[in-house]
């Protein structure tokens, strides 16, 4: 798998997930200077920060792994500037999508983690 496309295959089958479970996605990418929020969505009065790690099924390592304080710290950050930037007042919420594929990008599971950290 390419890892590139690894990534856009996991965030994808992420926002189908998140819109079959009620929630409205509100950005995905979400950009500033101190990095990248995968996806932004609203359920009820809760706004999710969603990092998406996707992993081969084969893999050994979870996901979640891959999500250590500087990442943690980065995304916290980057939700500030996106809650400032939007005008934004809710309850927040972090979350983690693990995606996991097969060898030709198919999804083999998801395994979504509410308030990750």
């Amino acid at each position: 798998m390419i890892k590139n496309k690894t990534g856009v295959w996991g965030e994808l089958f992420t926002a189908r997930y998140l819109r079959k479970e009620g929630y409205k996605i509100l950005t995905s990418n979400y950009v500033c200077r101190f990095g990248e929020i995968d996806i932004v969505a609203l359920k009820g009065n809760v706004l999710c920060f969603v990092e998406v790690k996707t992993r081969n099924e084969k893999t050994g390592i979870r996901p979640m792994e891959a999500v250590d304080s500087g990442k943690r710290s980065r995304l916290e950050m980057a939700a500030k500037s996106f809650m400032s930037y939007s005008g934004m007042l809710c309850t927040v919420r972090f979350d983690v999508s693990e995606v996991y594929l097969d060898d030709n990008s198919k999804l083999k599971n998801i395994n979504y983690i509410e308030n990750a950290f």
